[in-house]
């Protein structure tokens, strides 16, 4: 019998697409059972330090991440507490005001790139997934997200990832595949490994549907 929500870590490097499998798990279950918790929203406040300072930010080094707080936010919802996730506005370089009010589900899933590079976080997990995919395929992803999404120039998206986004990539991002349980090549193209993931959550919800509040 299981007293608390089932944990899964999915992380793996920018552009790997590891919110598709995530989001593909999700719609898998329309009974709203699971919870996706993006490490992403968890970037450290910058409200103190000037803005020049703030264009600095790495957000690819495990140092921009709040994982106090995070790992805070995981024990309220494995203890079934609600909590409110903070949101970043990429504009400011810092963390915004607004909070998005979460309640604990039977399944929590909390992605992000270095979301296995934390103890502390790993700790928590039940099932540990990494998301690999091709440098190319990544660095293409990511230029269109940051352009369509962020505004950003391509020569700005090319200059930061070369000197950013893949030193960073290779020190801290990769070695964290060693702590997997399961390694999913090409993210959300791998429908079998995609339904794999989603039969193993549901025989969990099977066995523990009647313990959960």
């Amino acid at each position: 019998m299981k007293d608390k929500p089932v944990v899964i870590g999915v992380a793996g490097g920018t552009g790997s697409g590891k919110t598709s499998v995530t989001r593909s798990i999700i719609q898998r279950f329309a009974d709203k059972t699971i919870l996706m918790v993006e490490q992403d929203y968890y970037y450290k406040d910058q409200s103190h330090l000037p803005f020049e300072e703030r264009l600095q930010t790495n957000y690819d080094h495990p140092l921009a991440f709040d994982n106090d707080l995070l790992i805070e936010h995981l024990e309220q919802l494995i203890d079934q507490k609600s909590v409110e996730k903070p949101t970043y506005d990429y504009k400011v370089h810092t963390r915004s005001e607004e909070t998005i009010h979460v309640e604990p589900k039977e399944v929590i899933i909390v992605e992000g790139i270095l979301v296995l590079e934390d103890e502390r976080l790993r700790d928590l997990m039940d099932i540990k997934v990494f998301v690999d995919t091709d440098a190319d395929v990544r660095i293409i992803r990511r230029m269109m997200r940051d352009i369509n999404e962020r505004g950003r120039t391509l020569d700005s998206v090319i200059e930061q990832y070369i000197n950013v986004v893949r030193p960073m990539h290779l020190q801290f991002v990769e070695p964290t595949k060693r702590y997997a349980d399961l390694i999913i090549p090409e993210g959300g193209q791998n429908h079998v490994a995609i339904d794999l993931m989603a039969t193993k959550i549901q025989t969990v919800l099977n066995e523990t549907q009647d313990h959960f509040n």
